[in-house]
């Protein structure tokens, strides 16, 4: 029997409970999950995407079905590389729709053969994003409820360099 393979891509700028909420969900739905950090040149970035990777694989350590890949180029080569038929692409409110169908559109056109697959977060992590996050820590707040724990501790150092500047 084939294996269900399905790709997670995102900034992960930084990784949130709700990052892994759905790695926790998808997991269930596949044999095979990667979860891929992915550059995006609009966006810029707090943390190197090695420091994103290492993050990745700490939280993901328990679930030998989960890979962690660092990726520069389209998320569609990614997974046709790898052999995964799913994106899975998470939707928190409704503005997260139209661009998230705008990319499952675009990506259907490059790769015909590869569907996308919406999951929404549990209730409890729904409002999360990673930019609430950086800001919540660039003004010195606790994110402990939010991110992992080296997570956190490297958010509260690296805010404290920049203030240093």
């Amino acid at each position: 029997m084939k294996r269900r393979k399905a790709i997670y891509p995102g900034s992960f700028d930084p990784v949130t409970f709700g990052h892994l909420d759905l790695v926790e969900r998808a997991r269930q739905l596949f044999d095979e999950l990667w979860v891929v950090v992915s550059s995006n040149p609009s966006k810029d970035t707090l943390f190197s995407a090695e420091e994103r990777v290492a993050f990745l694989k700490h939280a993901v350590k328990p679930f030998p079905s989960v890979h962690v890949a660092s990726w520069q180029g389209l998320t569609v080569d990614f997974a046709m590389e790898h052999e995964a038929a799913t994106i899975i692409r998470g939707l928190r409110a409704t503005s997260d729709f139209d661009y998230e169908f705008q990319m499952a559109l675009t990506n259907r056109k490059l790769a015909p053969k590869i569907d996308t697959v919406f999951l929404m977060p549990s209730e409890s992590h729904f409002y999360l994003s990673s930019r609430l996050i950086k800001e919540i820590a660039k003004l010195r707040g606790d994110v402990s409820l939010y991110v992992p724990k080296p997570v956190a501790v490297r958010l509260r150092e690296k805010c404290a360099q920049r203030d240093s500047f």
